[in-house]
């Protein structure tokens, strides 16, 4: 595929993205969406498709492969174009206003509007500190498949929310869980902490991995404890949940102006500073902003109103409640 045309670009296939390839659907404009990864659901999809996700409205909880699942199936009826296992590169405005996007595969792109989505750009794992050693087979960033773990002592470098999910994830299948945490204090929710500290997890903070042996496969892992002695304890699989470090890439390039060389400045309308080009979700930043899919849900939905007024002024703004809608044109069959 060389060539697409389309109403609307939709630059990530995360959930946000999704919801805003229904929405689009819904104002009756056809839409493509590009992503690097190779399927939908972006970062939920290829890090946490088994992680619990509890701030989805009217959802007390849903994994994450199951949300991406129904956002998908909500897009559906309007027959999106996915762009899968391509970058967005290039973005140019011609002079009859149209929007054109290249991609690392390719693909040109032409449409009247653009809506980046795509979380805070590409990510690349934080490593182990240097030195830690000899890693074999067993090193992982993220835990896709929890199954693959059962019966394994298993080591969690880190203090955040998703080092303590996997910990917790994983210790009612795991023959150990060992949490080691550089400081006291944890970055994570009080009610996971508190989870984890009555479960079986064993938690050593105030601590870092400080080697990691055997050949060739992982054996045991080093702990060194501040002010305290190093600890062996045995090890067959490491998950370093250290964050990623986020990489805008090639949108640095589109012109927007930018916040902290990370996020994409937008106004209350998920414009950016260049016509055509608007931005929703964890990319964006404005006075105010917080970082949850449940804002990046409206945040689209605002893009997309607004995006389907810059390509139709004659359009209203609001689009009237997706209860009171009874054309053919709104409406999945």
């Amino acid at each position: 595929m060389s060539d697409v045309t389309v109403d609307l670009l939709v630059v990530g296939a995360g959930p946000v993205g999704l919801y805003g390839a229904f929405y689009a659907g819904l104002r009756g404009l056809r839409v493509a969406l590009v992503d690097s990864l190779s399927e939908a659901g972006g970062q939920v999809a290829a890090l946490y498709p088994e992680k619990l996700i509890y701030d989805i409205a009217a959802l007390p909880a849903v994994k994450g492969r199951d949300l991406v699942r129904s956002l998908v199936e909500q897009a559906a009826p309007y027959d999106p174009v996915y762009l899968l296992g391509q970058e967005a590169r290039t973005f140019e405005r011609q002079a009859d206003g149209t929007c054109v996007v290249t991609t690392s595969a390719g693909t040109t792109v032409r449409c009247g509007a653009v809506v980046v989505t795509g979380g805070i750009g590409t990510f690349t794992p934080r490593p182990l500190p240097a030195g830690t050693g000899h890693l074999g087979r067993g090193l992982a960033y993220f835990v896709p498949d929890p199954s693959a773990h059962a019966g394994a002592d298993v080591v969690v470098v880190g203090g955040g929310d998703s080092a303590l999910d996997w910990a917790l994830m994983l210790e009612p299948i795991a023959s150990s869980v060992t949490l080691v945490h550089r400081r006291k204090e944890f970055r994570a929710h009080a009610a996971t902490v508190a989870a984890a500290h009555a479960s079986r997890v064993r938690i050593v903070t105030d601590a870092q991995v400080s080697g990691l042996h055997g050949d060739p496969v992982l054996e045991h892992a080093v702990i060194t404890v501040d002010g305290g002695a190093e600890q062996v304890v045995p090890c067959s699989a490491v998950i370093a949940a250290l964050g990623f470090k986020a990489n805008l890439g090639p949108l640095r390039d589109w012109g927007a102006e930018l916040h902290d060389n990370r996020h994409l400045v937008v106004d209350s309308s998920m414009r950016t500073n260049v016509p055509g080009l608007y931005a929703a979700g964890d990319i964006t930043d404005y006075e105010g902003k917080v970082r949850l899919i449940s804002v990046g849900f409206g945040e689209v939905a605002t893009a997309v109103n607004n995006a389907a007024v810059f390509l139709d002024p004659g359009a209203a703004l609001f689009p009237g409640h997706s209860s009171d809608l009874d054309t053919p044109a709104l409406v999945p069959a």
